[in-house]
């Protein structure tokens, strides 16, 4: 992630002061059906190159699993207050993210937002944070909340670059014998970005 970034509405190019995006065929759609087997797999990729260093394979192979089966993605295609999208950059899908309405009045989640690292570093992160906050302000949220490995620097200096702050430290058991040791962040999303 990087960059500052106007959140995306449809299939044109979006608007960002980062230059090396404006003549960018870079768009963000909503994730279909369709989609669900092309993102597993660059989810497959992008995990393996990113938490190999973070948490173990086993971790890694178990939370694949519990997040990007096939059954899982297409249920919450069919959820309302769930929202999938698709980062496509010259034709192919270069990332993803997900977010939900948590239930608490006001909030946001946003449980996934990954970007392959050969597409890094280019302001499409950014891009998508902008879209979930749009996203967000549009259904009366005040307030854009994730949570992010503690080990995972390069995205925690990211979120903290996107207006993000951490408001705490959990550890919650995910099952399998494994645990997630995080920080939540929040964002406040009221108001232009």
């Amino acid at each position: 992630m990087a960059a500052d970034s106007k959140p995306e509405t449809g299939n044109s190019e979006p608007g960002t002061r980062n230059p090396e995006l404006a003549g960018s065929a870079a768009r963000i759609e909503p994730l279909a059906a369709e989609d669900v087997e092309q993102l597993a797999a660059l989810a497959r990729e992008i995990w393996n190159a990113h938490y190999s260093s973070i948490i173990s394979a086993a971790q890694i192979e178990y939370m694949l699993g519990q997040r990007y089966s096939s059954d899982v993605v297409l249920a919450e295609l069919r959820r309302n207050g769930v929202w999938w999208d698709k980062l496509m950059v010259a034709g192919g899908m270069a990332g993803f993210a997900s977010y939900f309405l948590t239930g608490v009045p006001g909030e946001m989640k946003l449980d996934k937002l990954y970007v392959h690292p050969r597409h890094q570093r280019r302001g499409y992160g950014g891009m998508m944070i902008a879209r979930a906050c749009a996203i967000a302000r549009a259904g009366g949220c005040s307030r854009l909340e994730l949570a992010v490995n503690k080990n995972n620097r390069g995205a925690i200096a990211a979120y903290l670059k996107h207006g993000f702050s951490v408001v705490a430290g959990v550890v919650k058991d995910i099952g399998g014998g494994f645990v997630m040791d995080d920080y939540i962040m929040v964002k406040p999303v009221m108001g232009d970005e």
